[in-house]
């Protein structure tokens, strides 16, 4: 028989470190039946008959949230072997409260003193052994972090299932305890004897969930409403709070018999950061500076050479192995000069009718900025030049000098060529299968970077901060600290953003944040990003970070305008979050998290990205033309299927500054995924004598370029992360809604961008920055002019 083992404890407690030091590798990741609540299983290592359950982060067994009914549900009706009740040393008093509860449920109990290396490292004192008495059940000291004791609190949790010895109780006051006793006696003894009591409790709570399952007949009911009353009365409170006090009453007597604190009233290491990070003036300036340096590290130095090799290398020609060319850079240097020189010369000739007597201008191309510069020749150079031509023969083939390792593109090419594939096959597989997903691919090297160092700021508790911080801020202008937490996890993905939204009590602040978080700039947006600032801007760091901070604008101008409708009038809600305190994560875990988000990323492109690239390939290089329906030349491709479609939209954009059928099209796509706009860019701008990015440089200026990245940033997510707001809103009305709502507000921004951006260049388009400026006249009066409405009970029907 298999034993299971559920593991709980409050958020921020070490829970999923232990979770992934007990199980490594042996996780099956789902979601709990019937909602959309993450739910983690495990096989204990070296155990195979022993499963961990991981349940969802609870403060308690009060039915307050949708984690704390799955968690409860969980335990009262599946009722594993045994619970590893894993709480954080350094606030025994808060995540004794839970351990209080799980003790009453008749399921033997193991207790994990986590964080065991900071109580000691602060000089604070937990004696286990009198813990363990206090509790009457079994407590290890373990630091999940660092491995610490963790197999042994696994261990002890296997021997409490297999003994199947309950935790004894605590009592609670006299009037509470004969109120509980007349409960047990007239409702709850048709029960297993190890539930009784924790119904009861329950029941004297009037906790809905439990009365509902129940269902006590009414002269029952009236019963022992009589007994919940007196006790009431007796205790001058609520049940619920006469319950709630009760338990803190007694954690304090357990407390004061363990736990000595060595200075008392000090400040800790994390107090005193604190005291910085979250300062009223210094929190956001830190803030902006940490990501800054995130994106720059990310995008730029670190992910960006990585990147480029991708591109280049990997998914280009190739590259010589450890860089040794054999003297590949000399002569190709000098084969350019030269042939430049000839060109020149031959141009000046073509054009004058004659040979030039003593000087000639020539055009010399950077290939990395594209920009052409003109230079001076005389005759002696030209003969030079027609000299060293000769000398070198053809234009040097780069696998010919040193140790050359051909790109991906090459070795698909010669093994299709070797096989005597057809035309179409070909250009299926080299034009749309590896250039439109080796194009998204390029760029995971700087998505893993970014990835690493999120992961980092999250498992170091720098995260967390950030929620208090922008609370500030974001009640300000109408939306509770609460709505960052939904925008911080949808940094990795849309889907769990929109879904972690759930945690917001308020119905008009819930969805007003499912509307907005997707403005944040998720992974699936990175590669789009790099691209832009990439090819466009010559891979800047400014154009990454500002993407980020869009974002966070976008979200707060777009908050202060609805809170000044009827729609979303109101209050924000409360926001309370505990602090951790900051600890050094383990190189292990800051890598499982990166290599999740990442490889979630890689199976898309797989997948998704895949049928994405095969289709935009065949409408690309398929169309109806003179001849009938038929294959395409790389020059034909205004007659594509696809440039009908493109041509068709393409007038929407066209005050936009980028109405072309390209860049439409790719916007489009990147509603199946916005990797796909990256996709759909490297096989529209792919093929011909320039590279994708480089034809991308040329298509875009920088004002365009830029209006085209912030439209695409806010503009409505993937289908997948709609199919999330669908979910969480529950009605099509409101949904339609938040999509026609993002595109406006997109649209809105990118149009300001272009006409104002080309105003200032002296490119001025007079309807459209007439528009633009009533437009901004607009935003500018709901901001600062419009007063805030009073709540109304109107909703969208």
């Amino acid at each position: 028989m298999s034993i299971t083992i559920a593991l709980a404890g409050n958020p921020n407690s070490g829970k999923t470190t232990l979770f992934n030091a007990l199980t490594g590798s042996n996780q099956f990741v789902g979601n709990w039946p019937g909602v959309t609540v993450e739910k983690k299983e495990g096989k204990l290592k070296e155990h195979d008959d022993v499963v961990i359950t991981d349940l969802p982060g609870i403060y308690s067994l009060s039915p307050y949230t949708l984690e704390e009914v799955v968690a409860r549900n969980y335990l009262i009706n599946e009722r594993p072997d045994a619970i590893l009740n894993i709480i954080d040393g350094t606030n025994l008093e808060r995540n004794l409260y839970l351990t209080t509860q799980l003790t009453e449920l008749g399921i033997p109990v193991v207790v994990a003193v986590n964080m065991m290396d900071i109580v000691k490292k602060n000089g604070d004192q937990i004696h286990i052994d009198e813990l363990s008495r206090q509790l009457g059940c079994k407590v290890v000291d373990i630091s999940a972090l660092k491995g610490d004791k963790t197999a042994e609190a696994a261990e002890e949790a296997i021997k409490a299932a297999k003994n199947g010895k309950t935790v004894p109780l605590h009592t609670f006051s006299g009037p509470v305890e004969h109120a509980i006793a007349h409960i047990e006696e007239a409702v709850v003894h048709n029960l297993p004897d190890e539930q009784q009591r924790w119904y009861a409790i329950k029941v004297f709570e009037r906790d809905d969930k439990v009365l509902e399952q129940l269902n006590i007949p009414a002269d029952k009911l009236e019963h022992i409403e009589k007994d919940i009353k007196a006790a009431e009365t007796e205790m001058d409170d609520d049940s619920e709070s006469i319950i709630t006090n009760e338990r803190y009453v007694y954690i304090a007597q357990v407390i004061k018999s363990c736990y000595k604190k060595k200075n008392e009233g000090s400040l800790s290491v994390s107090d005193k950061i604190d005291k910085v990070v979250t300062n009223r003036w210094l929190g956001l300036p830190i803030f902006a500076a940490v990501m800054f340096i995130v994106y720059w590290v990310a995008m730029v130095g670190v992910g960006a050479p990585a990147t480029d090799f991708t591109n280049d290398c990997i998914f280009g020609d190739g590259f010589h192995l450890f860089g040794m060319d054999g003297g590949y850079g000399d002569i190709s240097e000098r084969y350019a000069d030269a042939s430049a020189i000839v060109d020149g010369y031959d141009v000046f000739v073509e054009e004058n009718g004659s040979a030039p007597v003593d000087e000639f201008t020539y055009e010399v191309e950077d290939e990395e900025t594209l920009e052409i510069s003109e230079e001076t020749a005389s005759i002696s150079d030209y003969e030079a030049a027609v000299k060293t031509l000769e000398e070198i023969g053809d234009e040097p083939d780069p696998s010919e000098y040193g140790t050359w390792v051909p790109g991906i593109p090459a070795l698909v090419e010669s093994a299709l060529d070797a096989a005597g594939t057809a035309d179409w096959l070909k250009g299926l597989i080299l034009d749309g299968i590896v250039a439109g997903v080796g194009a998204v691919l390029g760029f995971v090297p700087q998505m893993l970077v970014l990835f690493l160092m999120l992961a980092f700021l999250e498992a170091c508790g720098y995260m967390a901060r950030i929620a208090f911080v922008l609370d500030r801020v974001f009640r300000k202008f109408g939306l509770s600290g609460k709505s960052f937490i939904p925008m911080l996890v949808g940094v990795g993905c849309g889907v769990p953003g929109v879904m972690a939204s759930r945690t917001i009590e308020n119905e008009r602040d819930r969805r007003m944040t499912i509307m907005t978080t997707t403005f944040i700039p998720c992974g699936a947006k990175v590669p789009f990003i790099a691209m832009i600032a990439g090819a466009i801007f010559g891979g800047s760091a400014w154009v990454s970070t500002s993407a980020y901070f869009i974002g966070m604008a976008a979200i707060v101008i777009s908050g202060v305008m609805l809170k000044k409708t009827k729609m979303f009038a109101g209050d924000p809600a409360p926001f309370v979050m505990e602090l951790p305190a900051y600890h050094m994560p383990t190189l292990g875990n800051v890598l499982r998290s990166m290599w999740e988000r990442g490889w979630s990323f890689i199976k898309k492109a797989g997948t998704i990205i895949l049928l994405s690239t095969i289709v935009v390939w065949f409408t690309s290089y398929f169309g109806f033309t003179e001849d009938g329906f038929r294959m395409l030349a790389e020059d034909e491709l205004e007659f594509s299927i696809l440039a009908k479609i493109g041509n068709a939209i393409a007038w929407i954009f066209i005050p936009l500054g980028w109405g072309n059928w390209q860049a439409a099209v790719a916007s489009i796509t990147g509603l199946v995924a916005k990797e796909n706009i990256v996709g759909t860019m490297g096989i529209l701008y792919g093929g011909g004598e320039l590279t994708a990015w480089q034809a991308l440089s040329q298509a875009f200026t920088g004002i365009t370029g830029f209006s085209f990245l912030v439209f695409n940033l806010l503009c409505a997510p993937c289908f997948a992360a709609i199919g999330a707001i669908k979910r969480e809103m529950n009605n099509a009305t409101w949904t339609w809604f938040a999509i026609a709502y993002q595109c406006g507000f997109a649209y809105v921004v990118a149009l300001m961008i272009t006409q104002f951006g080309n105003a200032l260049t002296g490119n001025v388009n007079i309807i459209g920055l007439i528009v633009s400026i009533v437009l901004l006249a607009g935003i500018i009066y709901m901001l600062f002019f419009k007063k805030y409405k009073e709540a109304s009970k109107l909703e969208i029907a």
